[in-house]
Protein backbone atom coordinates (compact mmCIF):
# COMPACT_ATOMS: atom_id res chain seq x y z
CA UNK A 1 0.00 0.00 0.00
CA UNK A 2 1.45 3.39 -0.99
CA UNK A 3 1.59 6.42 1.29
CA UNK A 4 -1.50 8.03 -0.25
CA UNK A 5 -3.61 4.89 0.29
CA UNK A 6 -2.28 4.54 3.84
CA UNK A 7 -3.44 8.09 4.53
CA UNK A 8 -6.89 7.31 3.14
CA UNK A 9 -7.03 4.21 5.34
CA UNK A 10 -6.31 6.35 8.41
CA UNK A 11 -9.04 8.79 7.37
CA UNK A 12 -11.41 5.82 6.93
CA UNK A 13 -10.58 4.50 10.42
CA UNK A 14 -11.16 7.95 11.92
CA UNK A 15 -14.46 8.25 10.03
CA UNK A 16 -15.70 4.93 11.43
CA UNK A 17 -14.55 5.72 14.96
CA UNK A 18 -15.80 9.31 15.23
CA UNK A 19 -18.79 9.43 12.90
CA UNK A 20 -20.25 5.93 13.05
CA UNK A 21 -19.34 3.99 16.21
CA UNK A 22 -19.50 7.16 18.34
CA UNK A 23 -23.06 7.77 17.10
CA UNK A 24 -24.29 4.35 18.09
CA UNK A 25 -23.95 2.07 15.06
CA UNK A 26 -23.20 -1.36 16.54
CA UNK A 27 -23.62 -3.93 13.73
CA UNK A 28 -20.16 -5.48 13.30
CA UNK A 29 -20.77 -6.35 9.65
CA UNK A 30 -21.67 -2.74 8.86
CA UNK A 31 -18.63 -1.40 10.74
CA UNK A 32 -16.29 -3.83 8.94
CA UNK A 33 -17.77 -2.87 5.56
CA UNK A 34 -17.34 0.84 6.28
CA UNK A 35 -13.71 0.17 7.24
CA UNK A 36 -13.01 -1.76 4.03
CA UNK A 37 -14.72 0.16 1.21
CA UNK A 38 -12.49 2.93 -0.24
CA UNK A 39 -15.00 5.79 -0.20
CA UNK A 40 -12.53 8.12 -1.97
CA UNK A 41 -12.75 5.94 -5.10
CA UNK A 42 -16.48 6.69 -5.44
CA UNK A 43 -16.20 10.48 -5.77
CA UNK A 44 -14.67 12.68 -8.49
CA UNK A 45 -10.88 13.09 -8.10
CA UNK A 46 -11.32 16.68 -6.93
CA UNK A 47 -13.54 15.45 -4.09
CA UNK A 48 -11.28 12.59 -2.94
CA UNK A 49 -9.53 14.61 -0.17
CA UNK A 50 -12.96 15.35 1.36
CA UNK A 51 -14.47 11.89 0.88
CA UNK A 52 -14.30 10.96 4.57
CA UNK A 53 -15.77 14.23 5.87
CA UNK A 54 -18.89 14.14 8.04
CA UNK A 55 -21.18 15.38 5.26
CA UNK A 56 -22.59 14.50 1.83
CA UNK A 57 -20.31 15.46 -1.08
CA UNK A 58 -21.13 16.23 -4.73
CA UNK A 59 -20.60 13.48 -7.33
CA UNK A 60 -21.83 15.38 -10.41
CA UNK A 61 -25.18 15.53 -12.24
CA UNK A 62 -26.60 17.44 -9.26
CA UNK A 63 -26.30 14.35 -7.03
CA UNK A 64 -24.37 13.57 -3.84
CA UNK A 65 -22.72 10.70 -2.02
CA UNK A 66 -24.54 10.42 1.33
CA UNK A 67 -22.93 11.36 4.64
CA UNK A 68 -21.02 8.30 5.96
CA UNK A 69 -23.17 8.05 9.09
CA UNK A 70 -26.38 7.94 7.04
CA UNK A 71 -24.98 5.13 4.86
CA UNK A 72 -24.02 3.15 7.97
CA UNK A 73 -27.30 3.88 9.77
CA UNK A 74 -29.48 2.88 6.80
CA UNK A 75 -27.44 -0.29 6.27
CA UNK A 76 -27.79 -1.22 9.93
CA UNK A 77 -31.55 -0.61 9.78
CA UNK A 78 -31.83 -3.05 6.86
CA UNK A 79 -30.50 -5.87 9.10
CA UNK A 80 -28.92 -7.64 6.12
CA UNK A 81 -26.84 -10.78 6.45
CA UNK A 82 -24.77 -13.14 4.29
CA UNK A 83 -26.93 -14.88 1.71
CA UNK A 84 -29.39 -11.97 1.31
CA UNK A 85 -30.39 -10.43 -2.02
CA UNK A 86 -30.81 -6.66 -1.91
CA UNK A 87 -32.37 -4.12 -4.26
CA UNK A 88 -31.07 -0.54 -4.19
CA UNK A 89 -32.92 2.32 -5.85
CA UNK A 90 -30.58 5.22 -6.64
CA UNK A 91 -27.09 3.86 -7.29
CA UNK A 92 -25.51 7.32 -7.34
CA UNK A 93 -21.77 6.86 -6.87
CA UNK A 94 -22.08 3.12 -6.18
CA UNK A 95 -20.75 3.49 -2.62
CA UNK A 96 -23.85 2.24 -0.81
CA UNK A 97 -23.98 -0.77 -3.15
CA UNK A 98 -20.33 -1.54 -2.35
CA UNK A 99 -21.03 -1.40 1.41
CA UNK A 100 -23.93 -3.83 0.97
CA UNK A 101 -21.85 -6.06 -1.30
CA UNK A 102 -19.38 -6.61 1.56
CA UNK A 103 -22.18 -8.18 3.60
CA UNK A 104 -24.77 -9.82 1.33
CA UNK A 105 -24.86 -12.35 -1.50
CA UNK A 106 -25.98 -10.01 -4.29
CA UNK A 107 -26.94 -6.39 -4.85
CA UNK A 108 -29.17 -5.23 -7.71
CA UNK A 109 -29.01 -1.46 -8.08
CA UNK A 110 -30.89 0.93 -10.37
CA UNK A 111 -29.82 4.46 -11.35
CA UNK A 112 -32.00 6.79 -13.44
CA UNK A 113 -29.14 9.09 -14.59
CA UNK A 114 -27.21 7.35 -17.41
CA UNK A 115 -23.85 9.02 -16.69
CA UNK A 116 -23.94 8.03 -13.01
CA UNK A 117 -24.99 4.45 -13.82
CA UNK A 118 -22.10 4.14 -16.27
CA UNK A 119 -19.56 5.57 -13.82
CA UNK A 120 -20.76 3.45 -10.88
CA UNK A 121 -20.65 0.29 -13.00
CA UNK A 122 -17.05 1.08 -13.99
CA UNK A 123 -15.85 1.83 -10.43
CA UNK A 124 -17.56 -1.23 -8.94
CA UNK A 125 -16.04 -3.45 -11.62
CA UNK A 126 -12.55 -1.98 -11.14
CA UNK A 127 -12.78 -2.60 -7.38
CA UNK A 128 -13.89 -6.19 -7.90
CA UNK A 129 -17.49 -6.02 -6.69
CA UNK A 130 -18.68 -8.86 -8.90
CA UNK A 131 -21.83 -9.39 -6.83
CA UNK A 132 -23.29 -5.99 -7.79
CA UNK A 133 -25.42 -5.57 -10.93
CA UNK A 134 -26.08 -1.99 -12.08
CA UNK A 135 -29.08 -1.19 -14.26
CA UNK A 136 -29.87 2.18 -15.80
CA UNK A 137 -33.56 2.99 -15.50
CA UNK A 138 -36.41 4.27 -13.35
CA UNK A 139 -36.34 2.65 -9.93
CA UNK A 140 -40.05 3.26 -9.34
CA UNK A 141 -40.86 -0.11 -10.91
CA UNK A 142 -38.14 -1.96 -9.03
CA UNK A 143 -36.63 -4.98 -10.78
CA UNK A 144 -39.48 -7.53 -11.19
CA UNK A 145 -37.31 -10.07 -13.04
CA UNK A 146 -35.00 -10.37 -10.03
CA UNK A 147 -37.68 -10.20 -7.28
CA UNK A 148 -38.22 -11.00 -4.51
CA UNK A 149 -35.66 -9.22 -2.31
CA UNK A 150 -34.71 -9.76 1.32
CA UNK A 151 -34.11 -6.02 1.66
CA UNK A 152 -34.70 -2.87 -0.36
CA UNK A 153 -32.95 0.46 0.16
CA UNK A 154 -33.92 3.71 -1.54
CA UNK A 155 -31.42 6.58 -1.58
CA UNK A 156 -33.62 9.34 -3.07
CA UNK A 157 -36.83 10.60 -1.52
CA UNK A 158 -40.20 9.77 -3.11
CA UNK A 159 -43.27 11.68 -1.87
CA UNK A 160 -44.82 8.28 -1.09
CA UNK A 161 -43.61 4.68 -1.12
CA UNK A 162 -43.74 3.19 -4.66
CA UNK A 163 -46.19 0.21 -4.56
CA UNK A 164 -44.05 -1.98 -6.90
CA UNK A 165 -41.24 -1.92 -4.32
CA UNK A 166 -43.56 -3.16 -1.57
CA UNK A 167 -44.68 -5.97 -3.90
CA UNK A 168 -41.08 -7.05 -4.50
CA UNK A 169 -40.11 -7.20 -0.83
CA UNK A 170 -40.03 -10.73 0.61
CA UNK A 171 -42.11 -11.66 3.64
CA UNK A 172 -39.91 -10.88 6.63
CA UNK A 173 -37.92 -8.41 4.55
CA UNK A 174 -37.16 -4.79 5.38
CA UNK A 175 -37.14 -1.63 3.29
CA UNK A 176 -35.42 1.58 4.36
CA UNK A 177 -36.15 4.81 2.52
CA UNK A 178 -36.56 8.57 2.95
CA UNK A 179 -40.16 9.68 2.34
CA UNK A 180 -41.49 13.21 1.89
CA UNK A 181 -41.08 16.45 -0.01
CA UNK A 182 -39.83 19.42 2.05
CA UNK A 183 -39.95 17.46 5.29
CA UNK A 184 -38.53 13.95 4.97
CA UNK A 185 -38.47 11.03 7.39
CA UNK A 186 -36.39 7.90 7.12
CA UNK A 187 -38.94 5.10 7.18
CA UNK A 188 -38.31 1.43 7.98
CA UNK A 189 -40.90 -0.92 6.48
CA UNK A 190 -41.11 -4.54 7.63
CA UNK A 191 -43.25 -6.89 5.54
CA UNK A 192 -45.05 -9.53 7.59
CA UNK A 193 -47.57 -12.26 6.81
CA UNK A 194 -50.32 -9.93 8.01
CA UNK A 195 -49.19 -6.72 6.29
CA UNK A 196 -46.71 -3.89 6.66
CA UNK A 197 -45.17 -2.41 9.80
CA UNK A 198 -43.84 1.11 9.30
CA UNK A 199 -41.65 3.15 11.62
CA UNK A 200 -40.24 6.66 11.22
CA UNK A 201 -36.71 6.55 12.60
CA UNK A 202 -34.90 9.78 11.64
CA UNK A 203 -35.52 13.17 10.00
CA UNK A 204 -33.35 13.33 6.85
CA UNK A 205 -32.65 15.37 3.71
CA UNK A 206 -32.19 13.46 0.45
CA UNK A 207 -32.36 14.50 -3.19
CA UNK A 208 -35.88 13.90 -4.56
CA UNK A 209 -36.69 10.70 -6.42
CA UNK A 210 -37.42 11.48 -10.07
CA UNK A 211 -39.17 9.67 -12.92
CA UNK A 212 -42.51 7.85 -12.78
CA UNK A 213 -43.13 8.81 -9.11
CA UNK A 214 -43.54 12.45 -10.18
CA UNK A 215 -46.36 11.74 -12.67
Amino acid sequence: MDEKEENYQKLREEMVSRQIIARGVKDKRVIEAMLKVPRHKFVPASEAPYAYADEPRPIGEGQTISQPYIVAFMTEQLRVKPGDRVLEIGTGSGYQAAILAQIVDSVFTIEIIPELAKRARKVLKELGYDNVVVKQGDGYHGWPEKATFDAIIVTAAPPKIPPPLLDQLAIGGRMVLPVGEYVQELVVVTKTESGLDMENVLPVRFVPMTGEIRK
